[in-house]
């Protein structure tokens, strides 16, 4: 039976069209994924059957009635519950606060707590979902705050539930065990929407797959019937076949030492208990031609390593060097004179300016400057010309010339900033999170790109929560995790999941 009919769903933003006479359904205890690359309107899709937005036309019906003065209050009442993949905790409330957060008076919510737990422990116990309801939620593991996220669904006793990149932060173990809880919401009659960019997770979990492509549908399949080449297809118009690094024919220690970070200790953001949180110091070497895969579940010290290899922020203690020479003190552009290049996971806060047009974007690097400029003057015509030449090596789709950065696509974004800073010819890339939001056909051009550098002799650091990524294209893998290096991979086609997940997750042990 449907639990959900959205029929001939149109809407516009700005006179961009994002659906169009989308039609789409759920029924009763299935797990229906929904897939489609960046701006196809899978959000927009879902934002208007939890209610965030309102469709401009076509007709969206509950168990057979048309829900009207649709809103995220109503939704929740009707049953309607979404999980979103940046999860909306308090972390300084318990986990039974956060569940119970408004829905009820707070003086009700005082006097019934012990009524609230037991309510909570009987729901964990019921699905499989291992949760303290007296736990502060900053001191639990991004996986755990999902469950309290899916528990703040069920509290509310929603039939159906939206979730959206349920796994992109996840070790392989929270991954199966959010698989296994969804698998006893499905018995037990729920429904699941599962938007997700990951094709072997819809093969594997779901029922049945819709595809959405440029605002349009391209089809509803049984899973059992499809596979991931017919999907990509649908997606995309054709199939893409995922990259990977070559076998390597000599071994890194032969190579000339990249990028060196010797007992490197970066000064996080959080405090906590007044106490600052810093590394006991990291230690790692990349060589010339070689990816270092760094794998860990989000919020164990990447950013801080980040931008503390990069320049951006100060090293408490430890050395750098790029190449022999000491980099340790230097700013973000004298490390880019040196031949770092970086790409960071936020590109409009830390790679673009939105409201520059793309040849402004490119004259951000000192190096495309002094490449465009004539007698210490910058050229307009030389500018030009480059922009032209890399449109054309990187296939960047420009809506003009003029037009400021914000009006492309994510990937478009991301290949300008590619073409930027790779056209130096650096002797290391710092890539962190590089593929995060792209879609498959964007997402494979990134990857080929950083494996090409790697082939021309540079240093890669790629910083990743795909660990399907990290397997595919890495030479070494480390793990770190809580400001440490817990794990150091030589083969990384050779890891063990499991092994790989109880270092992600937290037991130490250095590995070989």
């Amino acid at each position: 039976m449907s639990l959900v009919g959205m029929n001939r769903i149109t809407k516009s933003f700005s006179g961009f069209r994002a659906l169009d006479n989308v039609d789409f359904e759920v029924d009763e205890g299935e797990i229906h994924a929904l897939v489609g690359e960046n701006g196809a309107g899978k959000t927009s899709l879902m934002n208007i059957l939890y209610g965030i937005y309102h469709a401009d036309a076509g007709d969206l019906r509950w168990k057979g009635s048309k829900l009207q003065a649709h809103s995220p209050t109503n939704s929740i009442r009707a049953g309607i519950g979404m999980v979103h993949q940046h999860f909306m905790l308090v972390p300084t409330l318990t986990v039974s606060e956060n569940i119970t957060l408004g829905t009820n008076p707070v003086r009700a919510l005082f006097r019934n707590r012990n009524a609230a737990n037991a309510r909570i422990r009987e729901l964990s116990k019921r699905y499989g979902i291992d949760l303290d309801p007296n736990a502060l939620v900053r001191s639990l593991s991004v996986g755990v705050q999902q469950r309290v996220e899916i528990m703040k669904v069920l509290y509310r006793q929603a039939e159906l539930l939206i979730l959206d990149e349920p796994t992109a932060m996840l070790t392989p173990q929270e991954t199966e065990r959010l698989f296994f809880v969804l698998q006893r919401l499905r018995e037990d009659g729920r429904s699941i929407v599962l938007i997700t960019h990951r094709l072997s997770e819809v093969m594997k979990l779901s029922d049945r797959v819709t595809v959405l492509r440029k605002g349009c549908s391209e089809g509803i399949r049984r899973t059992n019937e499809t596979n991931e080449s017919e999907l990509s297809r649908l997606m995309i118009g054709r199939t893409v076949i995922p990259v990977a690094r070559a076998t390597q024919s000599s071994s890194a220690q032969d190579k000339k030492l990249g990028l060196e970070a010797r007992l490197l200790r970066t000064l996080g953001d959080e405090l906590e208990f007044g106490k600052s949180r810093e590394n006991a110091g990291i230690s790692l070497e990349i060589r010339s031609g070689e990816i270092l895969g760094l794998a860990g579940v989000e919020g164990n010290g990447q950013r801080e390593l980040f931008e503390t290899i990069v320049g951006l922020r100060e090293p408490y203690g430890g050395s750098l060097q790029l190449s022999g020479e000491d980099i340790t003190r230097l700013s973000v552009k004298e490390r880019r004179s040196r031949g770092l290049a970086w790409i960071s996971d936020d590109r409009h806060r830390d790679g673009l300016v939105l409201q520059m047009s793309p040849a402004q974007n490119l004259l951000l690097s000192p190096l495309v400057r002094a490449r465009v400029s004539r007698n210490g003057l910058l050229d307009a015509a030389r500018a030009t010309a480059l922009l032209d030449e890399l449109v054309q090596e990187y296939g960047i789709a420009l809506a003009a010339k003029s037009a400021p950065v914000s009006w492309m696509s994510g990937g478009n974004q991301q290949k300008l900033i590619l073409a930027r800073e790779l056209l130096g010819k650096p002797l290391c890339i710092v890539a962190f999170q590089p593929t995060r939001g792209l879609d498959i056909a964007a997402g494979s051009f990134v990857e080929s790109r950083l494996l090409q550098q790697a082939a021309a002799g540079c240093a890669v650091v790629l910083i990743s929560g795909d660990l399907e990524q990290l397997l595919r294209l890495s030479s070494r893998l480390a793990v770190i995790q809580k400001h440490r290096i817990t794990g150091l991979f030589h083969d990384p086609r050779a890891v063990d999941l499991d092994r790989l997940g109880l270092l992600m997750g937290g037991y130490h042990e250095v590995a070989s």
